[in-house]
């Protein structure tokens, strides 16, 4: 009598199925997850026709594959995406099984809800240009707000840097500190961060002007004569941040540090920080740093490639990847 099994196979030849390909927006970081993998980095052709727009050939065969790109949507944020969008209609022309996107840095995410009349809601728009391009999956790391998960009619595995933003802070803090939210949004962010570290908390009191701009008004917590950590999920022009640098400052605080997850750094961004009373700015790698900021001696810049790697691992596997969530 012939035996049947029920169940999903575990083919031991499955992880040669998984291809790891990226486009122009940060290949370092796509080579250190492959380094992770002990995977090559597979073969694709980005480049620019003459008037500007985006062609892919990919350089090598991708049918049944189960694919992971790799691109963030940084600066120049518009550039990125339309890669990234044209990359994934590549390879579901060329009958890949699966496409994941690995979108470390979410650009566009801070318009994430309709705060005026007559502006539109962009992070759902990106959710739905990259379902219709042919994603099955997302992957990313610290959006700007939780919510935007919730834009896709697609799994999406949101990861956040603060495991390794925090082995960094255990073994460099020394002294008393205290974690700083630079705003109300933040709060979360920061008291979880300040329980880890057995830290105490302040939050910043502000009033933005415009955008892009901001003033910090207020303290609330102690942080007299204690290393003041400022936690955000990017840097962008830097604004807010030099400004709570300040304020803290005029408090009493002896050191201020700032660590994010996306140093995007736009504009005056670099030359802000360096002027600036922050001593130490601690951020990851989603976002290449620019010349000006490596130059700047402040910045100091964190791999996140093992965090994604094994998430890649893990759902390339169908393992669980509820526990990279912390």
């Amino acid at each position: 009598m012939m035996e049947r099994r029920f169940g999903r196979p575990r083919h031991r030849h499955m992880f040669n199925k998984l291809k790891v390909f990226t486009g122009n927006s940060n290949p370092l970081l796509a080579e250190e997850i492959c380094h992770y993998l002990h995977l090559p980095l597979s073969q694709a052709v980005v480049r620019r026709f003459s008037d500007g727009e985006v062609f892919v050939e990919l350089g090598e065969n991708v049918r049944g594959a189960d694919i992971f790109v790799i691109q963030s949507t940084s600066p120049p944020v518009n550039d990125t995406l339309m890669e990234l969008l044209i990359m994934i209609d590549a390879f579901k022309r060329s009958s890949a099984r699966r496409v994941t996107a690995v979108v470390p840095y979410y650009g566009y995410a801070r318009q994430d809800r309709k705060v005026a009349p007559r502006v539109p809601i962009t992070a759902k728009l990106v959710a739905d240009l990259l379902t219709t391009a042919g994603a099955g999956r997302v992957l990313c790391l610290d959006l700007h707000a939780g919510q935007i998960g919730g834009f896709f009619n697609i799994p999406v595995d949101h990861l956040f840097a603060a495991p390794v933003i925090l082995d960094y802070l255990r073994k460099h803090l020394t002294g008393e500190a205290v974690i700083v939210s630079p705003d109300a949004g933040g709060v979360e962010r920061a008291r979880a961060i300040a329980k880890r570290l057995q830290a105490g908390l302040a939050i910043i009191d502000k009033r933005r002007e415009r955008a892009n701009e901001a003033k910090a008004m207020n303290i609330i917590g102690e942080v007299q004569g204690k290393l003041a950590v400022v936690m955000d999920d990017m840097i962008d022009t830097a604004g807010t941040l030099t400004e709570a640098a300040k304020a803290l400052k005029d408090h009493g605080a002896s050191e201020v540090w700032a660590c994010a997850t996306h140093a995007v750094l736009s504009g005056p961004a670099v030359g802000r920080l360096k002027d600036s009373p922050i001593s130490r700015v601690v951020v990851t790698n989603t976002v290449p740093l620019g010349e000006a900021a490596v130059a700047s001696g402040k910045i100091v810049s964190l791999s996140v490639a093992r965090l994604l790697g094994e998430a890649i691992r893990r759902i390339h596997m169908e393992d669980s990847v509820s526990s990279l969530f912390v």
